[in-house]
C-alpha cells in the first residue's frame, strides 16, 4: 500500500511514497550497505520508533545491551573487526553514558556511528524543559559535549535535510575513521519522505590520492637516507590500520631485508610468522632482544606510530629523531630534515618496496644474539596457579580461528607476549585504556567474527566495571573463552602507585556468572586454582563446550604480575609525578 503525501493533503496531485520510504528505513538500509548488519542499543522512549524501523530492516540484526556504555565497546569490538559500528541509545540519558566508549573509539580512529533518539522536533526552539535533560530549556548539552568526539554532528529534526545530513555523517565516518554522532528527532522515523522514495544508491567514496611529485620526492629522500644505513630496521605502529597500509608494509618488509618489530598497539596488524619479525618494540619492556636491535639501529623506518607515556614507557624510549623515518597517515618526516604532506603511506610503502636495496644486517645480529624465551617454572601438584603458567596453556590455545582481546591491566603485557599464529585477531585498548572496555568489545568483535572464537583476558577490577552484557553474549549464542583472573584488585594501578583503594571487593564470579545464566542458553563456568584444574578446564572448553560461553575464573596471588608490568608501572609512575616545572 502506497501512502499519499504532499505538501496539501488536498493537492490534486499528491507524491506517491512506498512504506518503507521513510527515514528510519533509509538510515537501516545505509548502516547495512557499510558493513554493519548488526546494531548495539538500549531502548529509551525517544528512539523507540526509530529501533521499530531498524528492527524492520532484513538485512540489520537488533541487539539488546544492558547499557550505553557497553552498547558503545560492543560497536568499538564490532568496528574493529567489520570496519564500522554502530549503536543506539536515548537523548542525553543515553548519550551521556555511551560517549566513553565513543571518545575510546575516536583515539582509536574506528568508525562508530552512534545514533541517538532525540526530542520532538516540535520541541526545538520552544523553551520547553523535557525529561532526560538537566532541565535547561536549551537541551543542546549531549551536542556540545560529542564536538569533542566525534569527527561530524547531524541533528535530524526536519524532513527536509534529514536525508543529505545521514548520508553525510555516515560516510565522513567511513571516510575519517572516526565516529560521528547523529540525532534523530523521535516524531520523524516513520514518516515517509520523498528523498527516501527510492533504494539508497550505495556509497562512492573519492579514494584519496597522493600528491603524486610529493610521493615521487619523499621515495627518493627515503631510499637516499635508508639505502646508506649500515642496519636499519622497520617498526609497525597502529596507524597502519587506518592507513589500510598492512599489506604494503609487509611488502615493503619483504622487499627490503630488514629486522620488523612492532609497537604494542600494532600487535595483530602485522604477520608474526614473518620470516624477519622479532617482536614487539616498547622501550624498556620490549620482546627479548628487540629493544636491543632496533635503538642500536643506525635507521628506523617507523610507519603509524602513536608515542604516548603508555607506548613510550614513561617517555623512555632510546630512539633519535635524526635517525627516524616516520610515515603518518598522508605524511612522511624524514629524519631531521624535509618534510612531505599529501603523501599517502599505502602509496608510499609500495613505491619505497620498489626503490630499497635489501639490508638484512639487523636481523642477522638479532640472530646472533637471539635466545630463546625460557619456560615458566614447573608447578607441584596442586600448587597454586601463576599467571605465566596460565599464558603458556592460552599460548597453546591460539590458531587461525581464534582472537584475544586484552583487557587494559596486566593482560596488556601477558597478551602481548603471546605468539600469534597467521589469521589469529588480536585487540586492545591502549590509547584510550578504559578499564572494562573488553567485555563490550568482546560481545561486539564475536557478534562480527562468527567465524573465530574469541578469547578474553580479563582482571577481575575491569570486570566489575561492565560484567553485565555477559547476559547480552548469551542471548547472543556466542561461544567466546572469558578467563576471569581473579587477583583481587586493580593490579596496573598498583603498580603505578599502591594504596588502599586498589584493593576491590572480591566477588564469587562463577556464581554471578551462574546467575546471570539462569539456565537459558549454553554457558559453562569453572573456578581453577592449580594447573591441574586448567588444564581440565582448556580441554573441556575446546572440546564438550565448543559451542557454548566458556567463563574460567582464574584464582591467582595478588601480587602475581608480569616483569613487564613492574618496569612499565615504576616508569610511568616517575613520569606521572614529575614536579612542577620552575616558573
Amino acid at each position: 500500500m502506497d501512502i499519499k503525501i504532499g505538501n496539501n493533503l488536498n493537492s490534486p496531485n499528491p507524491i506517491s511514497i512506498p512504506n518503507s520510504s521513510t527515514l528510519g528505513s533509509h538510515l537501516a538500509r545505509r548502516l547495512v550497505q557499510i558493513g554493519v548488519t548488526d546494531v548495539f542499543s538500549v531502548p529509551g522512549d525517544f528512539n523507540l520508533t526509530l529501533l521499530d524501523h531498524l528492527i524492520a530492516e532484513p538485512g540489520l540484526n537488533l541487539i539488546g545491551c544492558c547499557n550505553e556504555l557497553n552498547a558503545g565497546y560492543a560497536a568499538d569490538g564490532y568496528a574493529r573487526c567489520r570496519g564500522a559500528g554502530a549503536c543506539v541509545v536515548t537523548f542525553t540519558v543515553g548519550g551521556l553514558s555511551v560517549i566513553n566508549a565513543v571518545a575510546g573509539a575516536y583515539s582509536e580512529n574506528l568508525p562508530l556511528i552512534c545514533i541517538v533518539g532525540g526530542p520532538n522536533s516540535n520541541d526545538y526552539g520552544t523553551n520547553r524543559i523535557l525529561h532526560h535533560t538537566i532541565g535547561l530549556p536549551d537541551f543542546s548539552q549531549e551536542l556540545m559535549c560529542f564536538k569533542t568526539v566525534t569527527c561530524y554532528q547531524a541533528v535530524v529534526n526536519n524532513l527536509e535535510d534529514a536525508h543529505e545530513l545521514i548520508d553525510t555523517a555516515i560516510s565522513t565516518s567511513v571516510k575519517e575513521s572516526k565516529p560521528v554522532y547523529i540525532s534523530i528527532s523521535c516524531n520523524l522515523p516513520a514518516i515517509p519522505h520523498p528523498t527516501f522514495s527510492r533504494e539508497p544508491v550505495p556509497f562512492f567514496l573519492a579514494p584519496r590520492v597522493s600528491n603524486q611529485m610529493g610521493l615521487e620526492a619523499a621515495v627518493e629522500a627515503t631510499a637516499e637516507f635508508l639505502n646508506k644505513a649500515v642496519k636499519p630496521v622497520m617498526i609497525a605502529g597502529p596507524k597502519i590500520r587506518v592507513a589500510k597500509a598492512r599489506e604494503a608494509f609487509v611488502e615493503l618488509a619483504d622487499a627490503c631485508g630488514y629486522a620488523v618489530a612492532i609497537m604494542p598497539s600494532a600487535k595483530g596488524l602485522v604477520p608474526e610468522d614473518h620470516p624477519r619479525f622479532i617482536g614487539t618494540y616498547w622501550g624498556a619492556v620490549s620482546s627479548s632482544f628487540c629493544a636491543e636491535i632496533v635503538e642500536s639501529a643506525d635507521a628506523y623506518l617507523i610507519a603509524g606510530p602513536i608515542f604516548n607515556d603508555y607506548s613510550s614507557v614513561g617517555y623512555s624510549l632510546l630512539l633519535k629523531k635524526e635517525k627516524a623515518i616516520i610515515v603518518q597517515p598522508n605524511r612522511v618526516v624524514v629524519a631531521n630534515g624535509p618534510a612531505f604532506g599529501c603523501v599517502l603511506m599505502d602509496d608510499f610503502l609500495k613505491a619505497l618496496a620498489k626503490r630499497i636495496k635489501p639490508n638484512s644486517t639487523a636481523y642477522e645480529n638479532y640472530r646472533r644474539i637471539f635466545v630463546p624465551d625460557g619456560v615458566p617454572l614447573e608447578l607441584a601438584p596442586k600448587e597454586p596457579l601463576r599467571v605465566n603458567v596460565l599464558f603458556k596453556h592460552i599460548q597453546r590455545m591460539l590458531s587461525g580461528q581464534t582472537a584475544v582481546i586484552a583487557e587494559t591491566g596486566d593482560s596488556w603485557f601477558n597478551c602481548q607476549k603471546l605468539k600469534l599464529p597467521r589469521g589469529c585477531g588480536y585487540e586492545f585498548q591502549m590509547q584510550y585504556g578504559s578499564i572494562g572496555w573488553s567485555v563490550g568489545a568482546t560481545l561486539g568483535y564475536a557478534q562480527a567474527a562468527k567465524d573465530k572464537r574469541v578469547i578474553a583476558c580479563i582482571g577481575d577490577g575491569s570486570f566489575q566495571v561492565t560484567a553485565q552484557d555477559v547476559s547480552t553474549m548469551m542471548r547472543c549464542e556466542q561461544r567466546s573463552i572469558i578467563f576471569l583472573i581473579n587477583n583481587g584488585g586493580y593490579t596496573i594501578e598498583v603498580e603505578i602507585h599502591d594504596g588502599p583503594y586498589n584493593v576491590i571487593k572480591n566477588w564469587n564470579y562463577t556464581a554471578l556468572v551462574d546467575a546471570i545464566h539462569n539456565g537459558e542458553g549454553k554457558c559453562w563456568t569453572v573456578k581453577v586454582q592449580c594447573e591441574e584444574e586448567l588444564k581440565e578446564a582448556i580441554e573441556t572448553v575446546m572440546g564438550p563446550k565448543k559451542d557454548s560461553l566458556c567463563f574460567i575464573e582464574v584464582i591467582v596471588h595478588k601480587d602475581d604480575t608480569s616483569k613487564e608490568l613492574l618496569e612499565w608501572g615504576s616508569r610511568v609512575s616517575a613520569a606521572n609525578s614529575r614536579p612542577p616545572n620552575p616558573q
